[in-house]
């Protein structure tokens, strides 16, 4: 059987999406502490100029779909699953046409 590529709320595998994060502190010159929303693990981004209190916006593309969850996996590098209505689509990606080949007549 083959798997869903949309969910309900039409997001889709491969799809780019964004979330809004916010900066809990600055960790060094280079690195600040985020808070990502219904992700409950530390995470750290590399950022010169953000300072604490101010959003962030952290754009991947989803590799997997939890629609019973409510739950979308998306590569930050490393990967982080949160809710759906955390998550906002940035680029859509349509699936490839197959084309019909020359001995098919439907």
């Amino acid at each position: 059987m083959t798997p869903k590529r949309k969910s309900a709320r039409g997001i889709g595998i491969g799809d780019e999406v964004s979330i809004t994060a916010a900066v809990l502190q600055r960790i060094d010159a280079d690195r600040v502490s985020i808070s990502i929303p219904s992700y409950d693990f530390p995470h750290s981004i590399a950022d010169r100029t953000a300072k604490a209190g101010q959003n962030v916006e952290l754009v991947g593309k989803v590799t997997r779909i939890d629609d019973e969850a409510g739950k979308v996996t998306v590569d930050l590098r490393p990967l982080v699953t949160v809710d759906f209505d955390k998550v906002r689509l940035v680029t859509g990606i349509a699936p490839p046409h197959r084309r019909a080949a020359a001995g098919d007549a439907d």
